[in-house]
């Protein structure tokens, strides 16, 4: 098991009690869905992401749910001398001369693993963009694994796990769902937000 921010022995239960305290002093709260809480696998989105305080609330919402999640990225990100720090933060390094792609990757990641939660932004950015990227999509249906939308919501100061979605068939229908759920949650800058359909 990767040792993360998430669950390093010791250190954890301190910045969770952190955690507790800055969401407090911020006047947030987190919420989840009991569904997604009992789940060991699933592909967790990040939305609305228009800021760089979205990563922010979500590492304290993570901390006090006490969920464990990661990213995947490059292994080139992992070099010295960030390597050890990109690890703790919960990323895993893919080396993508050995898999097709990324979402390729991502699924061998769930099927060689009991428990994995991989953080998503479908957005690809903080900016405005023409459409969400369908990566998570595809990694939840070749992973057979559900996807929870994970979302910040600035106008209500709530950051948290909401509906859990099997994936079907139908890509468009599936971004339409998905498009409803958020189109109630507002990011720090709603102009930057770009929906999934």
């Amino acid at each position: 098991m990767q040792i993360t921010i998430f669950n390093t022995p010791i250190l954890t239960p301190c910045l969770r009690l952190v955690a507790r305290l800055l969401l407090k002093l911020h006047g947030w709260k987190v919420v989840a869905d009991e569904r997604a809480l009992k789940l060991k696998k699933y592909v967790l989105l990040a939305a609305p992401h228009t800021s760089n305080w979205d990563g922010y609330f979500f590492i304290l919402a993570a901390l006090k749910l006490k969920v464990n999640p990661q990213w995947m990225g490059k292994d080139k990100l992992f070099k010295f001398p960030l390597g050890a720090t990109m690890r703790w933060f919960g990323g895993i390094a893919v080396d993508r001369s050995k898999a097709n792609n990324l979402v390729e990757a991502t699924v061998n990641q769930y099927r060689e693993r009991d428990a994995l939660v991989i953080a998503v932004p479908p957005e690809g950015t903080r900016g405005k963009t023409e459409r969400w990227k369908t990566g998570f999509y595809h990694i939840a249906r070749g992973a057979a694994v559900p996807v929870v939308c994970g979302f910040i919501d600035f106008a209500k100061k709530e950051a948290g796990m909401g509906a859990v979605m099997e994936m079907g068939d139908n890509l468009a229908q599936e971004l339409a769902r998905l498009g409803a759920f958020y189109a109630t949650k507002t990011g720090k800058y709603p102009n930057d937000y770009t929906a999934p359909v």
